[in-house]
């Protein structure tokens, strides 16, 4: 294998926090990867409508990154449905908590809808967005699909981004936002006293109380080649943008890359919902589990030369480094260990 890239979204830690997991952590392999590698960082602004992660790949998979990612054609190719031409967005159904002064978005993978739950939701919603002159298609149970040719020039942010922060900045924005807050406002209105979130509510479960609209993009719109032979982890939007590769697999750890092609990415993603969730006890557990299937073994290929060349891409919400190694940069045997090219 020529080229192995590792996406790791939020593997950087908050810098108040990162010398206590610094302490904690037990990555000697990556601490070495670390170390050795060649570093390029990059500030990333925090009201963008993407996280960094996002915003890598987009690029690399040859997308427009304007707006949020438009990724809502390729995923519904991979839900089996056809995108005959038009404009078409990515809507989740998703819990908008009410604070004191504001709206937060939660995570939407944490509402856990059926099947039952989001078709009868749905239901309601098709029909409103009929009214309105706007076609809906089921996607799955947490993503459905609007075709909306009025709005080409929506800026939109991805729900990642948004979750966690007050919903105002990272609201759809520009041609058509108004019509999208009058139809949302409506499905808003009829799932309120819905059966399905009453039941919710008792069960201890968060209501499904509004849509997230994102990933605008054109059927048919063209895109840059797939730098990559193999796409390994990839879920959601992500698996379905990757579908242009000749390979696309799940992967358990660098043991599993027999016979590789050329040019390899692997999304590693462990790390993401802790960080999240601000539970640095179990993103350090993840960050361990990373090490003995992922870092301790490529170290371990790049020494044996089965890989030629190497390339780390850490994010969170505000910034990334890439680390770039090769065999030769190894042979630095003065260089120590050390986790603090994590740090700004």
């Amino acid at each position: 294998m020529s080229q192995l890239d590792l996406l790791i979204p939020f593997a950087l830690p908050p810098a108040e926090l990162a010398a206590d997991l610094f302490k904690q952590a037990g990555t000697p392999a990556l601490a070495t990867l670390l170390a050795q590698g060649k570093t390029t960082r990059a500030a990333h602004d925090g009201f963008r409508r993407t996280l960094p992660h996002e915003d890598w790949l987009a690029l690399a998979f040859g997308m427009q990154a304007e707006s949020s990612p438009a990724v809502a054609p390729a995923w519904m190719r991979a839900l089996g449905h056809d995108p005959a031409g038009g404009m078409w967005y990515a809507l989740q159904p998703v819990h908008i908590h009410i604070a004191r002064d504001h709206l937060l978005l939660t995570d939407p993978s944490q509402l856990a809808l059926d099947e039952g739950e989001s078709l009868a939701l749905f239901e309601i919603a098709r029909g409103l967005f009929h009214e309105a002159g706007q076609e809906l298609i089921y996607g799955n149970p947490g993503t459905w699909f609007l075709r909306a040719d009025g709005w080409l020039d929506l800026l939109t942010s991805s729900p990642d981004a948004a979750a966690g922060h007050n919903i105002d900045i990272w609201m759809p924005s520009g041609p058509g936002d108004r019509a999208w807050r009058k139809v949302q406002n409506e499905v808003q209105m009829h799932w309120f006293d819905h059966g399905i979130n009453a039941t919710r509510e008792q069960q201890g479960r968060q209501p499904v109380n509004s849509l997230w609209l994102w990933g605008g993009g054109k059927a048919g719109a063209t895109t840059g080649d797939m730098p990559y032979g193999m796409v390994g982890n990839a879920r959601g939007w992500m698996a379905a943008c990757a579908t242009r590769a000749d390979t696309a697999r799940t992967l358990a750890g660098a043991s599993d890359l027999v016979d590789p092609p050329e040019r390899t990415l692997v999304i590693l993603d462990k790390l993401m919902r802790p960080a999240l969730a601000s539970d640095w006890g179990a993103w350090l557990d993840a960050l361990r589990d990373l090490e003995s299937a992922w870092f301790a073994p490529i170290l371990n290929m790049l020494k044996q030369g089965r890989i030629s060349h190497a390339r780390l891409i850490l994010t969170n919400d505000s910034r990334s480094a890439e680390f770039a190694l090769t065999r030769h940069s190894l042979r630095k045997f003065w260089v120590k260990p050390s986790l603090s090219p994590l740090l700004p």
